[in-house]
């Protein structure tokens, strides 16, 4: 099949190289740029730290503050570039911000203080679930993803041309990013015809707002389940 990959760097070229190894045309072409913010980490102590994006990790590498703090990290990928970054002990949860509130509920007391690296267009959750059950949580935005200002050149030419298949869409803000870009470029109609594969349920809410038919949603929020859910071979017919 032939892919767009509109998830940011560094991930899409990850993803990209995945879907080449499976026998698939990656068009990678983000729509999202991320850029830290610059923000100092609060002083401590905290008993645990939040992750609830593997954008967070880049800005935290050298942090002392958090050096041996436990970290608590939304899903697999989050959790193994932790533990890259030599932040940790690291404690892996099952791919949302629900579940990542039950693990750390589960794990410290309550009352423990948290802190919460995350991106300035954040979710309420984990942090409204783990306060109404007693947690301090403390935030700190250190990346913020920022739309780009038009559609991808090569996106628009494939869309117009024809040449996609299917698009992966890895956040709800991404997807809503891709929609109102092939909207304003004139390639609305060609985008919605494309098989939409979604990370999670949350992530293809802007797009079955709009009307437009999800093809997959992940029965889990991990890649893997999201790249198996494609069909198996270029040429196989899939639009």
């Amino acid at each position: 099949m032939r892919v767009w990959v509109a998830r940011p760097e560094p991930g899409a070229a990850r993803t990209g190289a995945a879907l080449a190894a499976r026998g698939h045309s990656a068009l990678v072409a983000p729509v999202l740029a991320v850029r830290p913010t610059g923000a100092a980490v609060p002083e401590g102590p905290f008993d645990g730290l939040l992750l609830t994006s593997a954008n967070g990790v880049p800005a935290l590498r050298d942090t002392a503050v958090l050096r041996g703090l436990p970290v608590f990290a939304v899903g697999s990928r989050t959790a193994a570039l932790a533990r890259a970054a030599g932040l940790g002990p690291v404690r892996e949860g099952p791919g949302d911000a629900a579940g990542l509130a039950a693990l750390v509920a589960a794990v410290l007391p309550t009352g423990a203080r948290l802190l919460h690296a995350t991106g300035t267009a954040r979710k309420p959750e984990p942090a409204a679930s783990l306060t109404a059950a007693g947690f301090a949580v403390v935030i700190v935005e250190i990346y913020a993803a920022a739309p780009v200002l038009t559609l991808p050149p090569s996106v628009g030419d494939a869309l117009a041309g024809g040449d996609l298949d299917a698009v992966l869409h890895y956040s709800r803000r991404s997807a809503a990013v891709a929609l109102a870009l092939a909207d304003g470029s004139g390639h609305g109609g060609a985008f919605r015809r494309l098989r939409h594969y979604c990370l999670s349920a949350d992530v293809a809410f802007p797009l079955e707002a709009a009307g437009i038919p999800v093809h997959v949603v992940a029965a889990r929020p991990r890649e893997t389940d999201l790249l198996d859910a494609l069909a198996p071979r270029l040429g196989d017919g899939a639009r």
